[in-house]
């Protein structure tokens, strides 16, 4: 199987708050796939 991205235990945080924990996920050729949230919040 090819994968496009493939995101393993990913944890983000910002001082001692915690934004993201353990985050695990694939996104495989020909899937639409967006990160939603507000301006600023780190989504690139």
């Amino acid at each position: 199987m090819v994968l496009v991205i493939e995101v393993n235990a990913l944890t983000k945080r910002y001082g001692r708050a915690t934004a993201v924990d353990d985050l695990t996920f694939t996104v495989r050729p020909g899937r639409v796939t967006g990160f939603l949230g507000p301006n600023g919040a780190g989504k690139s």
